[in-house]
């Protein structure tokens, strides 16, 4: 996990309250990003403003595809960074996200996708449209999970027995049902107090309920919820994502290879 925190991080700026100060490692959060390791590929859920202190933190040195779960600041605005992972690489890196993502981040970064000669090195990237279908990348299926996040249809994604949720405030039925039989289930959980783009820890615990996976990670946290104080509330399987935190799972590969990890 390169990243659990909400959209401004924590410590938020100018903030002096108890979190924001906490010498817990683990409430310091960076903006939301998972790293998928397996089969000898390395997989970057979202590209926050803190993709290079998170690259640094985790020792990335490959990059192979970025999956997308929509446009928000938060989400694309560190795509610059990704710059030295094609350095010595010929083929462009993919990114996947809806039509609606892509065409945003063509705006964003206009730059990157001209066309002409540049005299300066810009990201190399090609975009894939993701159409909500199960598709393969490097041996491991994505199935796509739409989820609202306020008004916005946007994406989680699950990958084998492992599925990634961020900043929703209802998962539709029929993507309930894409989560069923998990091992692994993180899920936004912003605070306790309710927001009308967010999940809350109450809810999420409910959507833990009705899925039952055999654990679950609470992500996208903001500065109300101390880590410690929190987890110590959370029934047995529930626990708080933290910046670092590495899960691995096995699972089937089309080209074969061990598993995977987050």
């Amino acid at each position: 996990m390169l990243g659990s925190g909400t959209s401004v991080g924590v410590p938020t700026i100018g903030c002096p309250c108890a979190v924001c100060r906490s010498a817990d490692a683990r409430d310091n959060r960076l903006r939301p990003s998972v790293l998928l390791r397996y089969n000898g590929r390395a997989v970057l859920i979202d590209t926050t403003p803190d993709l290079r202190i998170q690259a640094l933190r985790a020792g990335m040195t490959q990059l192979d595809a970025i999956l997308y779960t929509h446009a928000h600041a938060d989400h694309i605005l560190g795509l610059d960074d990704v710059r030295p992972f094609n350095y010595g690489r010929c083929e462009p890196i993919p990114i996947y996200g809806s039509q609606e993502t892509i065409d945003i981040i063509r705006g964003t970064f206009r730059y990157i996708f001209e066309p002409r000669p540049s005299q300066s090195s810009r990201p190399k990237i090609v975009a894939r449209i993701l159409d909500g279908a199960v598709f393969d990348l490097f041996g491991l299926a994505i199935q796509p999970v739409p989820v609202f996040h306020g008004h916005a249809r946007i994406y989680g994604f699950r990958f084998g027995p492992v599925a990634y949720l961020t900043d929703h405030s209802e998962i539709p039925p029929e993507s309930l049902e894409r989560l069923r039989g998990l091992e692994v289930l993180f899920l936004d959980a912003l605070r306790h107090a309710p927001h009308p783009t967010h999940s809350t820890v109450e809810r999420s615990l409910a959507t833990v309920g009705q899925l039952q996976p055999k654990l679950a990670y609470f992500t996208h946290i903001c500065h109300d919820l101390p880590h410690a104080e929190t987890e110590r509330q959370l029934p047995p399987g529930v626990k708080l994502a933290y910046d670092g935190l590495e899960v691995e799972f096995c699972v089937n590969l089309n080209s074969g290879g061990p598993g995977g990890s987050l």
